[in-house]
């Protein structure tokens, strides 16, 4: 818990040194909190689960969301793997996201299921660094695979200064063949549009309901400036909160910083957790121990409820402050 608040950050690389290439590591000094980083790494270059943990709970994170990548050509392959003992430790707070790049794994569908049957609670794809469009139907197989086992789609949505990088892939315009095609998936847009994006990326969230901005790599500080053309008291209902740490001087300081920025309180309880406990499909406990029903969405906000307008039927509920997600959400098969 942050001040009050659940707090779920669905955006994280705690990695293993060796997978990655130098221009990572540069992205991490230049950005992260060293002392942070080195405190939870070993000499060999591998996080080590317990001071992991305990540097999420420190920061006041209830849930972290970490992510596995395949992207040879651009930051390298930290496979899935490599992240299950940080699962292991405390299955509780960190939760893994699997990745699928076309170029290396076929067929696709049977590699994103291998990964979700690892525990998974999303599949993110990677367009920018892949060198792959989001609406190539090699990668359709996969898309299938989520909405058959109800887990979001994680695009990144943004654009990359690692070599290598594709960023003409990023926009998220190629994502309504997406939407068209798989009318179920909740598609999530990392990085909001970063880079040229921004309004298109809004105007997918405000206008579907299934559509998710994801904050990481967005200074706080900027972020009315980048959403300037849109409401912001209905695009902050739209927003999930996430670091891409390492790459973050603390976590529990953008939290507050975003929390800041939202209109009211209820608000801010989703952005920072609840929007997140609804897509990932993570349960939710009031301190009371009073469970929230994952099919009713609504915001609960430091003991008040208050009402969310969602896909027009207004019967879901999402945990708001004072909330605390659990994993526990639809299964997959392996699971």
């Amino acid at each position: 818990m942050l001040d009050g608040h659940l707090l779920v950050d669905a955006h994280l690389h705690p990695v293993r040194l060796p997978t990655l290439k130098p221009a990572w590591r540069q992205w991490a000094r230049e950005f992260g909190d060293q002392a942070a980083i080195e405190s939870v790494y070993d000499a060999d270059g591998t996080v080590v689960p317990e001071r992991f943990d305990a540097y999420l709970a420190a920061e006041g994170v209830d849930v972290a969301l970490v992510l596995a990548e395949y992207s040879p050509k651009v930051t390298g392959i930290q496979p899935i793997e490599d992240l299950l003992p940080l699962a292991a430790f405390n299955r509780d707070r960190i939760r893994l996201i699997a990745n699928v790049n076309p170029h290396l794994h076929y067929p696709v569908d049977e590699e994103a299921a291998r990964q979700l049957g690892l525990g998974a609670v999303a599949l993110k794809i990677h367009p920018v660094h892949a060198g792959v469009a989001a609406n190539d139907r090699s990668l359709y197989p996969a898309y299938e695979v989520c909405q058959a086992a109800g887990v979001p789609l994680v695009v990144h949505c943004g654009t990359s200064t690692f070599p290598g990088s594709s960023n003409g892939f990023a926009d998220p315009v190629l994502l309504d063949d997406v939407l068209r095609d798989f009318r179920r998936l909740d598609v999530v847009l990392a990085h909001g549009g970063r880079g040229w994006w921004y309004d298109a990326a809004a105007f997918m969230a405000l206008s579907s309901q299934r559509v998710w901005i994801e904050l990481s790599g967005l200074p706080p500080s900027r972020l009315r400036e980048y959403y300037a053309r849109h409401s912001w008291a209905r695009l902050t209902r739209r927003m999930i909160f996430g670091t891409d740490w390492p790459g973050v001087p603390g976590i529990a300081g953008n939290a507050r910083a975003v929390a800041a920025l939202c209109p009211d309180e209820a608000t801010a309880a989703l952005v920072l957790g609840g929007n997140a406990c609804r897509v990932y499909n993570l349960k939710a406990d009031l301190p009371d121990g009073t469970a929230l029903d994952q099919g009713r969405r609504a915001a609960v906000g430091r003991g008040q409820a208050a009402a969310v307008r969602a896909g027009g039927t207004g019967r879901h509920r999402l945990p708001g402050a004072g909330a605390r997600c659990r994993p526990g959400g639809r299964m997959v098969a392996g699971q």
